[in-house]
């Protein structure tokens, strides 16, 4: 995430000068490669550097989120970004499955993988082996996907410009020229959403760590006792419920209630539920897995119902030219965001079990307090006057 927020930006307006397909393709490489040695590292440095050159060179999420944009009329964005969000979200969830069923596979397989062998010295490789072979597969893909960027040179820009003014479009013509020298750090309404995007990243990171950690945990310190194939199962099956309603229902509910006031809802109905987590843990054997499988899928469900949202404010709240940077400032912002998620989440969790006879909020329900006082901080800046939506101008209208 450090490496991503240093070169967002930069990926962003090399999008915006080159097309979205080139930064994708190079984005997705640099998973094949990077990935691959994070997997074969030998010491922790080697580990970290790894992930850091992967975060510098994968500027995928920001372009994707553009292309998204731009392969549908307005009314369908909702359907092109809600597939962004499901994968990002899949991702999430089937990736730390994947390492629980993988991870370490001599100990987990040992008539498939002997002792002393090439999985012994890495144990940790098999599931980045698999991950970089899809990531190959996507890589070959991309080349075949068209270019949603069409740049054209300055004299056809001035000729579209001058037959605008003979049409006695003289205020779209000025709008066109407003529209290109606009900073986009004093365009308030893709700020604010960017903002409020930041701060959900930071709940949803640090909700990730500490559910796997939390669920893992012996039940004297108000955990689980789940193995880690336990975790990956309730996992995978929150992320197949979450593919089923970001490309089924979601479009359906935003086309009906709007992306923000969906965002609000999803975001006000998120406290109760994860508030309820820790009085979940009291149950035990098929109860507590068929509960807890439904609560995963629930708090997954209104997490990415919300970053949709917000992708959607802030892509609209730019032109095509400038969507690449936008969302170059958005992974930026998120990834900073993002970076102090998992030691955040994994300290308060640690620091919870450590006091499982207070009087006041013992144990485990500190973190998960201290989680919605983030998601409450969200959902209030989801309101006016700190969020705003982008008005349409006469040139909106025009196109």
């Amino acid at each position: 995430m450090l490496g991503r927020s240093l070169t967002s930006i930069f990926w962003g307006i090399v999008a915006d000068r080159y097309g979205r397909k080139p930064v994708i393709i190079i984005g997705v490489i640099s998973v094949v490669i990077f990935n691959t040695l994070f997997g074969l590292s030998t010491s922790f440095w080697m580990a970290v550097i790894t992930r850091f050159f992967l975060g510098c060179l994968n500027g995928v999420l920001g372009p994707v989120k553009a292309y998204a944009t731009e392969l549908f009329r307005e009314e369908h964005q909702a359907l092109g970004l809600s597939t962004v969000s499901a994968a990002w979200g899949i991702g999430l969830i089937i990736g730390p499955a994947l390492g629980g069923y993988l991870a370490q596979p001599v100990e987990k397989y040992p008539r498939i993988f002997p002792n002393d062998s090439f999985w012994d010295k890495f144990p940790y490789f098999l599931p980045c082996f698999i991950i970089s072979g899809i990531a190959l597969s996507v890589a070959i893909a991309c080349i075949w996907i068209p270019e949603t960027l069409h740049n054209h040179n300055d004299s056809n820009e001035s000729t579209d410009d001058t037959e605008a003014l003979e049409n006695g479009s003289c205020e779209a013509g000025e709008g066109k020229i407003i529209q290109k020298n606009e900073n986009l750090l004093l365009n308030w309404p893709l700020m604010s959403a960017i903002l409020v995007y930041s701060v959900f990243a930071l709940h949803d990171v640090a909700y990730q760590e500490v559910f796997s950690l939390w669920a893992v945990s012996p039940m004297r310190l108000g955990g689980l006792k789940f193995t880690t194939d336990d975790v990956g199962n309730v996992l995978a099956v929150s992320g197949f419920a979450l593919m089923i309603y970001q490309l089924t229902i979601y479009p359906y509910v935003e086309k009906a209630c709007g992306p923000i006031t969906i965002a609000r809802i999803s975001g006000v109905f998120s406290v109760p539920l994860l508030q309820s987590y820790p009085f979940i843990a009291m149950l035990s054997g098929l109860t507590l897995y068929i509960v807890i499988s439904i609560a995963s899928i629930l708090k997954n469900i209104l997490s990415l119902t919300i970053t949709t949202g917000l992708f959607l404010m802030q892509n609209r709240a730019v032109e095509q030219h400038q969507r690449g940077a936008a969302n170059g400032i958005a992974m930026t912002a998120m990834s900073l965001f993002k970076a102090i998620g998992p030691a955040a989440g994994g300290a308060v969790l640690t620091w919870s079990q450590k006091r499982m006879d207070a009087s006041f909020l013992p144990g485990t329900h500190t973190v998960f307090l201290v989680l919605n006082v983030v998601e409450i901080l969200g959902i209030l800046m989801m309101f006016k006057p700190f969020l705003s939506e982008k008005k349409k101008t006469h040139t909106d209208q025009l196109h």
